[in-house]
C-alpha cells in the first residue's frame, strides 16, 4: 500500500458538484493498493499514520501525532499512485490492485483508523473526485507498508 499523506487545515471531496465529505485540521490521505497488498499491509499502515508524528509542538519540532492534536482524516482513493512512470511517457498500472481487491483493502484500512478512535471521512471508491485541500506547512510525506 502507499499513501500520501498531507497535514491539512482543511479539505474536501466534491463529486458531481456536490459536496461529498470534509474535514478541518488533520491529514489528507491518498491510498493506493497494489496486487501484493493485503490486510497485513492494511493494519500496519493505519498504525503507521495513526501514530506518526508530523504535528509541531510548542517549540515548533513534530512531535505530535494525527491522535494526539485530535485531527481528522480524509482517505481518498488514489490508484494512480501505484503508477510505474520508469519507462515512456504513459505510466503502467500493472502493479495497481485489481478494484474488487482494491476496494476491500481501502475499506478495510478505513476501519482499521475507526478502529483506533480517530474521526475518518472517506472519498468515493472508483468516482471522479474533485478534492480540495489547505496543506498546512506544506507538510506532505509518501508511506508505503
Amino acid at each position: 500500500m502507499k499513501a500520501l499523506i498531507q497535514r491539512v487545515k482543511k479539505a474536501s471531496v466534491t463529486i458531481e458538484d456536490e459536496l461529498y465529505s470534509e474535514i478541518g485540521a488533520g491529514l489528507l490521505v491518498f491510498l493506493g493498493v497494489t496486487k501484493s497488498d493485503t490486510v497485513e499491509n492494511s493494519e500496519k499502515l493505519a498504525q503507521k499514520i495513526a501514530n506518526l508524528r508530523i504535528f509541531e509542538d510548542e517549540n515548533e519540532k513534530m512531535n505530535f501525532s494525527v491522535k494526539d492534536v485530535a485531527g481528522e482524516i480524509l482517505v481518498v482513493s488514489q490508484f494512480t499512485l501505484c503508477g510505474d512512470c520508469q519507462k515512456g511517457t504513459r505510466p503502467s498500472f500493472d502493479d495497481a490492485a485489481h478494484p474488487n481487491i482494491a476496494v476491500e483493502l481501502y475499506e478495510d484500512f478505513v476501519k482499521k483508523l475507526q478502529a483506533i478512535d480517530l474521526k475518518v471521512k472517506t472519498g468515493k471508491f472508483r468516482a471522479m473526485m474533485d478534492v480540495a485541500l489547505i496543506n498546512d506547512g506544506p507538510v506532505t510525506f509518501m508511506v508505503e507498508k
